[in-house]
């Protein structure tokens, strides 16, 4: 989402235009996001004041995939939670208890008001017992006033306090993008990820076996994509240059 279709709450230029484009060709799509911040709801208002109009049922956030992976391992558990109305949202809707007591797991997401005190009860908490897991591993995000620490940053401090180290649920995690596929019933070999991000969306889209578009207007620039062992399928300069492939895509189930 952010990096593809926006940057700082303004779409890109040929973002609604692709989502009409894979509408109108009766593409079944979900749009991904490692922000835990907003539920599905409130990323569709946001997306319809840039002037995207997408079904809510069609986003999918690293908050969403990490509370369905800890209710299908551990269903009806207890979670604290370091994080905002995605992540307690999701972890509501999917039957867990938000407690500070003896909790199953310390769930940390994207928040734009860590504190001391949050962070440093997460660390008791994980000292005593409780498992330690994580949306993302972005280490930094961006705001309207600059850089934001992100959800690996302050994971590396709690694993710096308690040498635990979390297990992240967002991308790059495949898991993400398999639940994703789930979502709308398709298949690896019929589908195609565009992200903005060689370490996060390419990888995990690569790691679940789904034919790659890297675009050139978000975190990765043009001079570090060589510098991965990996690479994209495609690699363009914006959702712009997509536009006129989907038709082909669409038709496309083979690796080019």
């Amino acid at each position: 989402m952010d990096g593809v279709l926006v940057h700082e709450e303004r779409a890109i230029p040929g973002a609604a235009e692709f989502i009409a484009a894979l509408i109108e060709h009766d593409c079944r799509f979900q749009i991904l996001t490692n922000n835990s911040i907003y539920t599905p709801r409130d990323l569709r208002a946001r997306l319809r004041a840039s002037g995207i109009d997408v079904p809510e049922e069609a986003i999918w956030t690293s908050a969403m995939a990490t509370a369905a992976s800890l209710a299908q391992q551990r269903p009806g558990g207890t979670a604290y939670v370091i994080g905002e109305a995605g992540m307690t949202t999701a972890l509501h809707d999917a039957g867990y208890v938000l407690t500070e007591r003896e909790p199953d797991y310390v769930v940390l997401g994207e928040t734009r008001t860590y504190s001391f005190e949050t962070i440093t009860r997460a660390i008791r908490l994980i000292e005593a017992g409780a498992r330690f897991v994580a949306t993302n591993p972005d280490p930094s995000g961006p705001s309207p006033e600059g850089t934001l620490p992100g959800c690996g940053s302050v994971a590396a401090l709690i694993t710096r306090a308690t040498g635990a180290t979390p297990y992240y649920l967002g991308k790059p995690n495949p898991l993400m993008m398999r639940t994703a596929l789930n979502r709308i019933d398709a298949h690896s070999e019929s589908t195609v990820m565009v992200g903005d991000r060689m370490d996060t969306d390419v990888v995990s889209g690569l790691e679940a076996g789904l034919r790659t578009i890297l675009v050139m207007t978000g975190s990765t620039r043009p001079d570090m994509v060589n510098t991965f062992p990996y690479q994209a399928t495609r690699v363009l300069d914006s959702i712009a240059q997509v536009v006129p492939l989907v038709g082909e895509l669409r038709q496309t189930r083979t690796h080019e």
